[in-house]
């Protein structure tokens, strides 16, 4: 059995002292979900106090990105060096570093590469865009993404991947339960077939992609999703509360 994951992506939202006051919301009713893995993703500036709030908590930490470089002139950046006494988990290779930041394949795998080499445990994103889609190229792209994300990476242990088709993120547009687990069970054949059957069965993959309280049961009863990556709905703490709670009891 996978343990579900519900990852909040707070993206560049919250002050620090918002962002304190959403996890003081939240807290006390997430730790009491024992059958899912809750995650809080907030910006590097709340790290540190999100870190010390839920600290004794069934609640993990996770950052939004790095850089691969252990350290240097890298002005601005954030090495997993940094990052791996701070936190547990942290997202590489979203669509949004995709599309606005310019990250290649090469770029990600060497992200995952740093993040790994430290023990911090990657959320993988890959996704196809809407032109890719309609164009029935979805297999081609998440293969291409998945491939070149992880290659030379001798172990998955502690990765996770998120599967978030672009045309879905933000956009209130979330793809079917079928949609999404079709693509998911794709994805993991593809693992299977880098690695073996064993790292592919074990893998969690997650759906991400618009997913709000009032959706999230057409996924999480789909046997190949484990979970999700959540964006907008996790800025708000009695609707990420109710993703978690829904996903914990179709558990």
């Amino acid at each position: 059995m996978r343990t579900p994951v519900i990852a909040g992506n707070w993206k560049m939202n919250t002050t620090v002292g918002e962002a304190v006051a959403l996890v003081r919301a939240m807290r006390a009713e997430l730790d009491k979900v024992s059958n899912v893995e809750k995650v809080l993703c907030p910006p590097f500036v709340s790290l540190a106090p999100v870190g010390e709030l839920i600290k004794g908590s069934s609640i993990k930490l996770g950052a939004q990105n790095l850089y691969f470089a252990e350290k240097g002139a890298y002005t601005g950046e954030v090495s997993a060096l940094m990052l791996a006494g701070l936190c547990e988990l942290v997202i590489i290779g979203h669509s949004e570093r995709r599309q606005y930041f310019g990250e290649t394949g090469e770029v990600v795998n060497k992200k995952v590469a740093a993040a790994l080499g430290v023990g911090l445990k990657p959320i993988l994103c890959i996704g196809e865009k809407l032109a890719e889609n309609e164009a029935g190229k979805t297999e081609e792209v998440v293969s291409g993404q998945l491939k070149s994300s992880l290659a030379g990476i001798a172990s998955l242990d502690g990765l996770i991947v998120a599967y978030e088709p672009v045309w879905a993120i933000g956009t209130g547009r979330a793809a079917t339960g079928e949609q999404a687990n079709e693509t998911i069970a794709f994805i993991r054949r593809n693992i299977s077939g880098l690695y073996d059957d064993k790292v592919a069965r074990e893998i969690r993959i997650l759906y991400g992609g618009s997913v709000t309280a009032a959706n999230v049961a057409e996924f999480m009863p789909q046997p190949e999703i484990d979970g999700a990556l959540v964006g907008g709905a996790s800025l708000k703490a009695a609707e990420f509360l109710s993703i978690v709670t829904q996903t914990s009891a179709m558990g």
